[in-house]
């Protein structure tokens, strides 16, 4: 069918539009979402559809940059829509371009929610149904995909361009996009409403220890001590609930590692944004589609340990890698940095522990608990708080062995007891507890030294 054929078929289509509306939503959505439909959504099918037959091979041409691609994609819009005779004014005109050329060089109706700097989170429930994080409160948005073969087409470019995939053998996948933000989606038949995609964004700049500081998520002085922990290769174990920002604090104690210090990090997803100059980044690949190839966490921390470490970093440990990780921690690879859902600091040592039966060497509990108790030197707790807002709750100190007992100590708490102002926001701070950690004799030993005053009893800046 001819171009011209075409549009006018897309327009008569567009008269039609108000008899069902809500055609192929899930009935649970119905209720949901606003009977308006875009009157362009036609128009745009075919503009789309005449756009990739135009271009062909261009749009997969490796030589060809994204600057030069994306001149030529608006170009040949250009050119598409101006062949149209559906009346529409600039601003119609000028939206349309920009939605096709989002769905053909970027991720269709997300990239305007990807591009917004004040969003976290950005959650697909179903093509009809999106939802996005702001300021630590879940909002839905108007974004729509056309259906639920554009979500498809979207998770699919997604996962396909770092060699992943995801269809109904393998229907679940953890991805992530260029600027390192974290991908999970999940389609039928497991997902049994259409498929989800959650994404949880990253910053183009990567925060900073002073962000921290000004968000409230740290004091001052419990900034001072981490940074000195870092540089004095202690062994810190960064603890917390899912979204409470972990891979963020991650990132930011990982900051603090000297630049002449060799650096390998191991992640399910690369999304660590190390600036040092001797980053060796390592990322697991789960099994091809004959169930065979499939390279863990724990495979890449016995292979780091051949790399000549000087620090290993971990983004998450969740399986019977704990226990190679604490034998790496044991064996003179001190100065590693790892995460772990957890709620409280006790309770990440209890996961650790449950983590390294997970490896099946049937050691006695009172050997695991000697071997971390041994390993790990420093608990950070972080809390996504009830305002929305994300906190380090604790810094506790791993004290040693009392009978089968870990012992430790909080060098700082969140004090819980301010309560919440009128616009529900947690007064609470991060602060000094006033006990002195046991450790400052092993940061002296490197040559690192915290001034005495940031163990005040409360001290808060």
């Amino acid at each position: 069918m001819a171009l011209a054929d075409r549009i006018q078929a897309a327009q008569r289509s567009m008269t039609l539009v108000n008899s069902d509306p809500e055609a192929g939503v899930p009935a649970g959505d119905r209720a949901k979402r606003p009977t308006l439909r875009d009157p362009f959504a036609d128009l745009k099918k075919v503009v789309h559809a005449q756009l990739v037959t135009a271009l062909g091979p261009k749009l997969y041409d490796v030589n060809m940059t994204a600057s030069e691609l994306e001149v030529q994609v608006r170009a040949a819009l250009q050119t598409a829509i101006a062949t149209t005779d559906q009346p529409m004014s600039g601003a119609d005109r000028t939206r349309i371009t920009q939605e096709i050329a989002d769905d053909i060089l970027g991720y269709g109706p997300l990239e305007p929610l990807l591009r917004d700097p004040d969003l976290t989170e950005v959650m697909v429930n179903s093509a009809t149904d999106i939802f996005v994080e702001r300021n630590g409160k879940l909002t839905r948005v108007d974004a729509v995909f056309s259906d639920e073969a554009h979500l498809r087409r979207t998770i699919d470019k997604i996962v396909g361009k770092i060699g992943r995939r995801v269809d109904e053998v393998s229907p679940m996948v953890d991805a992530r996009l260029p600027d390192g933000s974290r991908v999970n989606a999940i389609i039928p038949p497991l997902a049994l409403d259409g498929s989800k995609l959650t994404i949880r964004k990253f910053s183009e700049d990567p925060y900073t220890v002073e962000d921290l500081i000004s968000f409230d998520t740290l004091s001052r002085e419990s900034a001072t001590l981490l940074e000195a922990c870092v540089k004095g290769r202690l062994n810190i174990l960064v603890s917390g609930g899912t979204g409470a920002g972990k891979t963020t604090t991650l990132n930011v104690l990982s900051s603090f590692i000297p630049e002449d210090e060799r650096i390998v990090t191991i992640e399910d997803a690369a999304e660590l944004r190390l600036h040092q100059e001797h980053v060796l980044r390592l990322e697991s690949r789960p099994a091809n589609i004959e169930g065979k190839g499939a390279v863990h966490i724990r495979d890449l921390v016995r292979n780091s340990l051949r790399m000549r470490p000087d620090r290993i970093v971990v983004g998450e440990i969740r399986d019977a890698s704990a226990l190679d990780m604490l034998q790496a921690m044991n064996t003179g690879h001190d100065g590693s940095i790892s995460t772990v859902h957890a709620n409280t600091p006790r309770d990440a040592l209890a996961r650790v522990e449950t983590m390294v039966m997970m490896a099946g060497m049937e050691l006695p509990v009172r050997a695991i608990r000697e071997q971390a108790a041994s390993a790990i030197d420093l608990i950070i707790q972080q809390t996504r708080l009830k305002d929305g807002t994300r906190r380090i709750t604790a810094i506790s100190e791993i004290v040693g062995m009392e009978g089968d007992i870990i012992t430790m100590q909080d060098v700082f708490l969140f004090d819980y007891s301010a309560g919440f102002d009128e616009h529900g926001r947690a007064r609470g701070h991060l602060k000094s507890t006033g006990l002195r950690p046991r450790f400052l004799d092993r940061l002296a030993d490197h040559n690192v030294f915290v001034d005495p005053a940031v163990f005040a009893m409360g001290a808060y800046r």
